[in-house]
């Protein structure tokens, strides 16, 4: 009997410590450096059309390495580069728009976890900026919604324009991708739009950011299902 009692005693410590040990995931960093919907201004120039530009951010939990990703909004190529370290350099456009995110990586687990996205302008000649993407707020990409006694949900965004000239945003929404159906042309001030859905569909919705020199940016195409 004693032996059976220290075989189960065993047996518990050896699961426990296994417990203990087991991998955890990464955990998600903050961002630090472009700043969000900034210009950056310090890069190293290395010709006439291409600076050197340093991403920074802070150091996550349980993470082994990090993959920076930046995407340059208008030509849409993206540059990758892996790290140990929480710093990393790129080579970039001048006076482009740009967009970056880091992906925090354990060894031992195959999870991995996405900062933000920041969106960027890289200095250059440039004297007039297109604005940001519009961030979505709400809903969020593949969230599950209610809608309310109106048969309404209400859609949400931010955003952002260096020249602060914003002029107007146009918001498209359907149940089908790319959504087609401009449902709403609102002003610079207005960044909520009450839209009439059904029970049980996908929505797919995006929003058009104009400014008063002509420019336009999409934030992309976001989808929602209404329970």
């Amino acid at each position: 009997m004693r032996y059976i009692l220290l075989f189960i005693v065993s047996l518990f410590i050896i699961t426990s410590c296994k417990k203990k040990n087991s991998p955890k995931p990464p955990g998600q960093v903050q961002l630090i450096f472009p700043d969000r919907n900034s210009e950056c201004t310090t890069g190293q120039s290395l010709n006439a059309e291409t600076s050197q530009v340093e991403f920074r951010w802070e150091e996550g939990i349980n993470v082994d390495t990090y993959e920076l990703r930046v995407t340059n909004g208008n030509t849409g190529t993206v540059q990758t580069i892996n790290t140990a370290s929480t710093s990393a350099r790129l080579p970039i456009a001048k006076g482009e728009p740009f967009s970056w995110f880091v992906k925090s990586k354990n060894n031992e687990v195959p999870e991995t976890v996405s900062s933000q996205i920041w969106n960027f302008y890289n200095a250059g000649s440039r004297t007039t900026f297109a604005p940001f993407p519009a961030d979505i707020l709400n809903p969020r990409m593949s969230e599950n919604v209610f809608k309310d006694v109106n048969n309404e949900v209400s859609l949400s965004w931010s955003a952002s324009d260096l020249d602060d000239d914003i002029l107007e945003y146009e918001v498209y929404l359907s149940v089908e991708t790319p959504p087609a159906d401009l449902v709403g042309t609102l002003d610079e001030d207005e960044t909520t739009l009450k839209v009439s859905v059904a029970s049980n569909t996908v929505y797919y919705w995006s929003v058009i950011t104009k400014d008063e020199e002509g420019n336009a940016t999409n934030s992309g195409i976001y989808s929602f299902k209404v329970l």
